[in-house]
């Protein structure tokens, strides 16, 4: 008999996130809507697709700070409820209060809280962990300055290290590149490659299709209800990208394209 904590399918085999019939709604208005999805683990996933499409609410319904009508969701074979230990988020720069007396390495640190405990004090280990993680991610230097005090982008480099302080296997985050340069950005792409090639999954809230299309070797594409998902080249096909966005002219983001439909 299955219980909570039971692998629905043996790790080894398992997606790293696989989504089943999800619906989330907000007021009894569907954001998401019978949502299929399957990422492998290893992969650099994009979550795409337009306005109100859902892509951060899915993120969200994943880790547990959005509630679900109907649906499954698995975290390498095991319910997400029970998998949270395996996951690290980071949420959209504006859900930070980026005005809270807090240090780069202590905002680092919190990434450590689920296996020493709020109150306990960090190990030799964690401390390792944690300075390692600044260090790879380039905020060594800033490590006592305020997050208040940082660039757009170092404030990015800092919540991936905090993701990445957790070693968990799957990291999800929601629109990391929001007003950043494109020279910033292609930095943190090459870092979350690193973690990708280094055996993680990373699953990326974006929005333009070009920079997917180069970067990334997975993509879901939504528009509340799942249009594709699977490798790039198969699942942002011209044509789905027509049933998602309408109908639009150019390469790029279709956001900001023009539209012919």
């Amino acid at each position: 008999m299955s219980t909570e904590t039971d692998p629905v399918a043996s790790p080894g085999q398992a997606p790293a996130l696989e989504v089943e019939r999800l619906t989330v709604s907000y007021s009894s208005r569907p954001v998401l809507w019978d949502v299929d999805a399957r990422i492998p683990a290893g992969r650099l996933a994009a979550v795409v697709g337009p306005n109100g499409a859902g892509k951060s609410t899915l993120l969200k319904a994943v880790v547990g700070l959005q509630g679900v009508d109907t649906g499954r969701i698995t975290v390498e074979g095991f319910p997400a409820s029970s998998a949270l230990d395996r996951i690290a988020y980071v949420p959209q720069r504006d859900e930070v209060d980026w005005d809270f007396p807090i240090t780069v390495e202590e905002v680092v640190e919190m990434g450590r809280y689920r296996s020493t405990g709020w109150i306990r004090r960090l190990r030799a280990e964690d401390r390792d962990i944690v300075a390692d993680s600044i260090d790879r991610v380039g905020m060594t230097p800033f490590r006592k300055r305020q997050i208040g005090e940082l660039s757009g982008g170092q404030r990015q480099r800092v919540f991936i290290a905090r993701a990445l302080s957790q070693q968990a296997p799957v990291m999800l985050l929601d629109e990391p590149f929001a007003g950043v340069d494109a020279r910033t950005e292609s930095a943190l792409l090459d870092l979350l490659a690193g973690f990708r090639d280094e055996g993680r999954t990373v699953i990326v809230v974006h929005h333009d299709i070009a920079t997917v299309r180069a970067r990334f070797d997975w993509a879901l594409l939504l528009n509340v209800r799942t249009v594709a998902c699977g490798p790039v080249a198969e699942s942002l096909s011209d044509r789905n990208l027509r049933r998602a966005y309408g109908g639009v002219s150019g390469e790029g983001d279709p956001e900001g394209a023009t539209w012919i439909g």
